[in-house]
């Protein structure tokens, strides 16, 4: 096992950009070396020293050189820990793990990107990487959604993104008052209205599991095969290398063998209480 694989690398706090209430966007540089290189839909496992480690999914551009960028939810010591970390602070990282996003095959596929709260961010670099070479593809969709205006990552990016002419960007709220000028409803819901070549589409959604559920099924009623249906779990990892056994799911461990995971597989099993 390499020495990524098992001991943490200092990085330092560069930048802490504050997304909703309780999440946080942080840009890290190596102390030494190099950054560590990635693709879309990988993690990384983040060491606050004094409190804890979890996998967080990088965020960040993959083409943009000597930084990474990851978004945290403050939802535990490790991650209140990691989200209070300011300029100069340092942290370990471990990685990069687990299987990324698909890469498209060469022509013209059509690429649907559906995006739950926090499930925008490890599908942020595979819209970077698809508008950086923007050539691959025929039309690009962004589906993305929150709880309420006021929960959506990456606000500016996103008023650009509706601006551009390349790419179809929709988003929805479950509630908002009358100064949202969107859709309310959920995200599957964006689904419906959207227009799909079945044949060459691919799918990459992200978000809680009961919404990918939803988006799944309305995904394969658009005619989509399953395997072109691709969806990223998060579930338990602590060791990130297949050891430690929480991640298993049905005989897969999802740092290992996830996180991205396509219907054929993940589907059998992500209505199963017992697993």
């Amino acid at each position: 096992m390499s020495t990524a694989t098992l001991t943490p690398a200092p990085y330092r706090v560069t930048a802490n950009h504050a997304e909703t209430d309780d999440s946080r966007t942080l840009t890290l540089v190596p102390v030494a070396g190099d950054r560590i290189d990635y693709e879309p839909g990988q993690f990384t496992m983040i060491y606050a020293f004094g409190a804890g480690e979890v996998p967080i999914s990088v965020s960040g551009d993959p083409a943009r050189e000597g930084e990474l960028v990851q978004t945290v939810r403050a939802v535990g010591a490790a991650t209140r820990a990691i989200c209070e970390l300011q300029a100069g602070a340092e942290v370990g990282i471990r990685g990069p793990f687990g299987r990324g996003w698909p890469q498209p095959e060469p022509g013209a596929e059509d690429l649907v990107i559906v995006a739950g709260g926090l499930g925008l961010a490890p599908l942020r670099p595979a819209l970077y990487a698809a508008l950086a070479d923007r050539s691959r593809f025929g039309r690009v969709s962004l589906l993305y959604g929150g709880r309420e205006p006021e929960q959506l990552l990456f606000r500016d990016e996103l008023d650009a993104w509706q601006q551009r002419h390349d790419l179809d960007c929709r988003l929805i709220v479950d509630v908002a008052g009358p100064e949202w000028p969107g859709r309310v409803g959920v995200v599957p819901a964006l689904i419906d209205r959207l227009e799909i070549d079945p044949a060459r589409t691919s799918a990459l959604v992200c978000g809680p599991e009961v919404m990918m559920r939803y988006a799944a099924t309305a995904l394969l009623a658009r005619g989509l095969e399953p395997s072109r249906v691709h969806l990223s779990f998060e579930r338990n990892m602590r060791c990130a290398v297949g050891h430690c056994g929480h991640c298993q799911w049905a005989g897969s461990f999802i740092c290992r063998d996830g996180p991205v995971l396509d219907w054929s597989v993940a589907g059998p099993r992500i209505g199963v209480r017992e697993l």
